[in-house]
């Protein structure tokens, strides 16, 4: 009888030996599908969420908002804050396992500087050169000081992508993107999914627990929310607020919010080709009635169940770099129809296209239904959101509603949108008043100096008015209780060191 014990067990662990290794996968539905996997190129939110598990950058933010290291272990700045150096990780390998060095970050950012389609060359527009001083020391020479350049390279420009691979692929880098992050790019079918694996080479390895993630875009919330419940689903990002205590309720969920510190605004085409070429467009009388007709404490109520906060800037009113001489505007029709009256209208069409998700909907049905007792009679337009955010670029809209997740300097909220060659100026605005306040408030080192540059560029653009600021909302999650170790982060990336699927 032992033996036959014995042999069984012999067998039964041979069985187990020959047995592949049971594998971890986590699904994350999005409210939308990335626009190009390029750190270079992109710009939406889901990509940033992507990049999160799959391109590690010079420096991070903590749950505290503050700057810590990621690629680069430490950095000093020169007296008069016009050389920054950085000392990059030692053993830090590409997914395409090669190392990633000195020269690989200057040619990251070089490529950011450069490359015709990049989208960071106004977040890096103070550098002058960099260049590797060392096989793990860079420095940044800048034109002059510029103290937003740390938070810039906590964002995508500060993403190190693998030379070989940009330099192979070029504007195409997006199809098969290699970088350096705990996760590596596998596929991607558009509108579908974006599958990433382990890397099992990562520098900090021991912290990644999972060995699969796929992002899976899907913007209607009831649908997102089903699949979660299902079993389909591990985490949901951005879920409408009505479906918050229900999530709150089910034994099987958690539920987790973080307020970001980015805005909701919509965008009007200013100077951004033929289209713009409209009465919206052209006369800031009919902006600011078309702003005066919306009532931003009521979407708060109506849209957000009063998770979210009204706002009229880049800045949320708890910041401390909020204008408090330009509060959040009440609502005021009647102030509105003598504006539109001013300009010469009782009546006017307008097109506002916005992204096909279930909350950005009723958002902007609530905001028609509003502006319509002013006389505006808004004809909605949904699309896909990388097709939205194409239309702005291409200036193939009059109005479009669109969000900023926001940075943890000011200036990420401000400059690249509103300056002259701004990377994400879509509106082409241009006042080089605004230009000279912002570039002097990116220069100093003094809160005080650079609160009063952002007050004065603020009153110039409350009176333009080529954005228009709704508000501030909040990131909402929903996950499933299988899901360990994760906490929302303040910038509303979803990071996945330490995380694990039970």
């Amino acid at each position: 009888m032992k033996r036959i014990t014995a042999l069984s067990a012999a067998l039964l662990a041979s069985a187990l030996m020959a047995m592949p290794a049971m594998s971890s996968e986590l699904r994350i539905g999005l409210n939308d599908d990335a626009d190009v996997l390029d750190p270079a190129q992109s710009r939406t939110f889901v990509g940033r969420i992507v990049y999160t598990a799959m391109c590690d950058k010079l420096v991070d933010i903590d749950q505290d908002m503050k700057v810590v290291p990621q690629l680069a272990t430490e950095w000093a700045w020169s007296e008069e804050g016009k050389v920054l150096t950085m000392k990059i990780r030692d053993g830090v390998k590409f997914h395409d396992g090669e190392v990633l060095d000195a020269a690989a970050v200057v040619a990251t950012i070089e490529r950011n500087m450069t490359l015709p389609e990049s989208r960071r060359k106004s977040e890096l527009s103070s550098v002058a050169k960099v260049e590797a001083t060392g096989p793990l020391e860079v420095k940044f020479t800048l034109k002059s000081a510029d103290v937003t350049l740390l938070a810039q390279l906590s964002d995508r420009a500060g993403m190190i992508v693998a030379p070989k691979a940009a330099k192979e692929l070029g504007a195409n880098f997006g199809s098969k993107p290699v970088c350096a992050g705990p996760f590596k790019f596998v596929e991607r079918i558009q509108q579908d999914r974006i599958v990433l694996e382990k890397f099992a080479d990562y520098w900090d390895k021991d912290k990644v627990l999972v060995d699969k993630v796929t992002y899976l875009p899907i913007p209607d919330t009831t649908v997102k929310l089903a699949n979660l419940r299902s079993g389909d689903l591990d985490m949901a990002e951005r879920i409408s607020a009505s479906d918050a205590e229900s999530v709150k309720s089910d034994a099987n969920l958690t539920y987790a919010d973080v307020i970001g510190p980015g805005y909701m605004a919509m965008y009007v085409n200013i100077g951004n080709g033929p289209r713009a070429d409209n009465p919206l467009g052209k006369d800031k009388r009919l902006r600011q009635a078309f702003s005066l007709a919306i009532d931003r404490e009521a979407i708060g109520q109506i849209v957000f169940e009063g998770t979210s906060k009204a706002g009229n800037q880049p800045f949320p009113p708890s910041s401390p770099w909020f204008d408090k001489d330009i509060p959040v505007p009440a609502r005021d029709v009647e102030k509105a129809k003598q504006l539109m009256k001013e300009a010469g209208y009782e009546k006017l069409d307008i097109e506002l296209q916005h992204a096909n998700n279930t909350t950005q909907t009723q958002m902007m049905q609530v905001i028609q239904s509003m502006v319509a007792e002013a006389g505006f009679n808004v004809t909605l337009k949904a699309t896909e959101f990388a097709t939205l955010l194409s239309e702005q670029t291409a200036g193939n809209y009059q109005l479009s509603r669109s969000d900023w997740s926001g940075r943890i300097d000011p200036d990420g909220n401000i400059h690249q949108f509103v300056t002259c060659k701004g990377g994400i100026n879509d509106v082409k605005y241009c006042n080089p008043k605004v230009d000279e306040l912002l570039n002097a408030a990116r220069a100093s080192t003094d809160d005080a100096v650079r609160k009063e540059k952002y007050d004065a560029a603020m009153a110039i653009l409350d009176e333009d008015m080529p954005i228009i600021y709704l508000g501030h909302q909040p990131y909402a999650y929903a996950l499933s209780k299988k899901v360990k170790g994760w906490a929302p982060s303040p910038d509303g990336m979803i990071r996945l060191l330490g995380v694990s699927k039970d």
